[in-house]
């Protein structure tokens, strides 16, 4: 295994990290009686995998239902100086329902602290407000790291960049930011660096949130993505894109079993031919950049989205700059099932994936949409784009796994 170190904290983290969100029984608390002993069996042979290949951060979450209490139960049999085991609580307007939160946490992990505790889903200005004012959640999370039950203390986002950006400088009463940060960003999705480079700047440890599922479903990927990103797999070369960047240190395997980590290992052989990596890495970008270029006159399917305003400031709240980069995937790389799955969302997200989907379209106005993304490049095309979204990528709602919203 490869380690960098995970910013101030010093700590020698894996370039990969063991997700704790589906390998769990269910997304709510349950009694250890309700766990199936094959489910249970799996969880533990996945986490002996893990410990096997070098990979001893443990990532979960009060929000991820069973996953604490699960862990809890073969976490407390490995050397504890050997682990990094880190949780996630949400923010509070009342600390002290941030604090007793953690300590179920603790009481279903069976330890009696955590390497790292992130204050779970910093996604709006409110929250960030709630976490960082005198007296707020980070306030009461440095409480616990004076009493050693939480050695680091940092902050998960799915917020907008200007959210992620500010949580990153932002600081607590004592005039101390946060110590390291978990947030999207992978190939497809690359909106979030300006917050990586302060994270840098500020030596800040970054943890890549799901960067398979999230970051365009690469474990089940569509013919032409695989095509078009030989001689790697979409995961490889996701991985070593993301990892190229010495910027990340660790990204987060959401395994399921303990196969799961087959693949994402194959990046270590590659990340120790540095030259050959960069090559490979070039060819497959310049791939990707000139079939949808090809498609749609652009090199990126983030530029769909740029100079258009976050949905809460677009008429009927719809996430036009979500949809238009979901379509440009679609259409170029065929990724369609990771943009239904992420369109269908929309509506159900709340804060966690925001905005409305293009449903109600045909109902608003659109002179008010046309003003709204007046200083997009694609401002003519805008609404015929949506048209276009809502009729290839529209279904059956989705609703979000996690209880942490």
């Amino acid at each position: 295994m490869l380690y960098r170190r995970f910013g101030r904290t010093d700590l020698k983290m894996p370039v990969f990290s063991t997700g704790g969100m589906r390998y769990q029984h269910a997304w709510k608390d349950v009694s250890p009686e309700e766990i199936p002993a094959e489910n249970q069996r799996n969880l533990e042979a996945t986490i002996r995998r893990s410990l096997e290949l070098g990979i001893n951060h443990i990532e979960t979450a009060r929000g991820y239902g069973s996953s604490e209490m699960q862990l809890g139960s073969i976490l407390p049999t490995f050397k504890r100086d050997e682990l990094i085991v880190q949780t996630k609580v949400g923010p509070s307007a009342d600390p002290k329902q941030f604090l007793d939160t953690f300590e179920k946490s603790m009481a279903y992990l069976k330890l009696d602290h955590v390497e790292l505790l992130s204050i779970h889903g910093i996604n709006t200005p409110e929250l960030l407000e709630q976490s960082v004012r005198p007296g707020g959640c980070l306030d009461a999370a440095r409480k616990l790291q004076k009493q050693g039950r939480a050695r680091w203390i940092g902050f998960s986002t799915h917020g907008s960049a200007k959210v992620v950006y500010d949580a990153v400088c932002a600081t607590g009463s004592d005039g101390k930011g946060f110590d390291y940060v978990n947030l999207h960003w992978y190939y497809i999705m690359q909106r979030n660096w300006r917050a990586i480079e302060a994270a840098t700047q500020r030596d800040m440890g970054v943890f890549i949130i799901s960067p398979t599922d999230k970051g365009g479903k690469l474990q089940d990927p569509p013919k032409k993505l695989v095509d078009l990103c030989q001689p790697l797999s979409p995961i490889l070369f996701n991985d070593l894109w993301c990892l190229s960047h010495p910027q990340i240190h660790t990204l987060s395997v959401g395994s399921a079993r303990p196969s799961d980590y087959d693949e994402h290992i194959k990046t270590l052989a590659l990340l120790e031919q540095p030259e050959h990596a960069k090559k490979l890495l070039a060819d497959i970008q310049a791939r990707l950049a000139a079939e949808m270029r090809a498609t749609h006159g652009i090199d990126h399917p983030e530029l769909f989205a740029a100079n258009i305003p976050e949905p809460e400031q677009c008429p009927g709240d719809m996430a036009i700059g979500t949809m238009l980069w979901l379509r440009a995937m679609a259409t170029a790389w065929d990724m369609v099932d990771y943009g239904k799955m992420r369109y269908n969302l929309l509506g159900n997200g709340g804060h966690w994936f925001p905005g409305l989907s293009a449903a109600k379209l045909d109902e608003l106005d659109p002179a008010a949409i046309n003003k709204a993304v007046a200083n997009s490049p694609f401002k003519d095309r805008v609404i015929a784009m949506l048209k276009e979204t809502r009729d290839l990528l529209g279904a059956a709602e989705v609703k979000r796994l996690s209880t942490s919203d």
